[in-house]
Parts: structure tokens; sequence; C-alpha cells
């Protein structure tokens, strides 16, 4: 459970959110620990390249943090090397968690068969990674148009640019976190 100081820190992230998409209730906590790998059925990480953070920006304009569904039998750190080589073109150097949505899906079924459901956890990391190509956009994924490297100040503020202060505030958590 965040600290009030968390609370009061960073109030859009820890807000109880409603995503369309399934549709799914969230709200981030603070964890050492993954939950049960049973219960993980996403992971993302806020990535560091040296000082500067890693935001990918997809084709139809959103910026997003990298990361996705884990696939069947597929470890939460094997998904994450996937998913950064997929989306960023990067290596996993390091991964440390520090949080992750705890999410209930208002569908009548999981997204994908070999999921949780309804409850399940969306793991969230902080780490260094190390870019060695461009993306792979695999064709049942979302296309990543830039790899956007950046000061942590400039990261957050174009998630603030385009109405996410959740992803700008999960920024500056990892980045206290790190």
């Amino acid at each position: 459970m965040p600290t009030n100081s968390f609370l009061e820190k960073y109030p859009n992230l820890f807000r109880e959110v409603v995503w369309p998409w399934g549709p799914t209730r969230a709200t981030f906590i603070l964890f050492d620990s993954p939950p049960a790998k049973e219960k993980i059925s996403n992971i993302n990480i806020v990535p560091r390249l040296a000082e500067n953070w890693v935001s990918i920006r997809l084709k139809d304009g959103t910026q997003e943090i990298p990361g996705g569904t884990l696939e069947p039998n597929e470890s939460y750190l094997d998904a994450i090397r996937r998913e950064l080589l997929e989306e960023a073109g990067a290596q996993l150097i390091s991964f440390k968690i520090i949080g992750g949505w705890h999410c209930f899906s208002l569908a009548d079924k999981p997204f994908r068969p070999h999921l949780t459901h309804p409850e399940f956890y969306r793991v969230v990391g902080v780490g260094e990674i190390k870019i060695i190509k461009r993306p792979e956009n695999p064709p049942d994924g979302e296309v990543v148009e830039l790899v956007e490297v950046a000061s942590m100040e400039a990261t957050m503020n174009r998630f603030l640019s385009i109405g996410r202060p959740d992803l700008s505030e999960l920024y500056q958590l990892a980045f206290e976190l790190n």
C-alpha cells in the first residue's frame, strides 16, 4: 500500500481508473516482489538508458511505455525481454520491480484464454536497457514509430502534453525508487 506521501505526490498514478480495453478497473500499488506468477498477465518497464529515459511513440501518435501481455507459459522477465525487442529494439540490462496495477476485468472472459480472469496484475519495473536495433513491430502488435530517449523532465512533459499525468508520475516514481 502506498504511503500517504506517495498518494499526495502521485495522485494521478494511485487513483483507480477504468481502462476502456477489456474494460478493466485498475489501481496502481507498490510491491517489492511480484505477485503469484499465475496472477501476472502483463509486464511494463520504465526504461533507462544511462542518465536518460526511454518511451515509445506509436504510429497513431500515442506515447507509451514498453510492455505487453505474457504469452502462454512465459515468465514476466522473458516477456519484458521480448517486448523490449519488439517495441524498442532494446536489450534488458537490469530490472527491478516497483509495483503494478491490480486489475479486475469487467469483461465476460479473459483477453486471451491462458490469462487469469477476472483478477490479474500488470507488473511494472524500472531498468536499464541498451538499444541494439530498430523495433521489430510484429504483425500482431502495435506499430512503434519512434523510440524516444530524453531527460526525465522532457519525458514527463511528453506524457503530460498528451494528457497522461499517470504515466508522467510513473516515470517520476521509477526515478525516485531506482
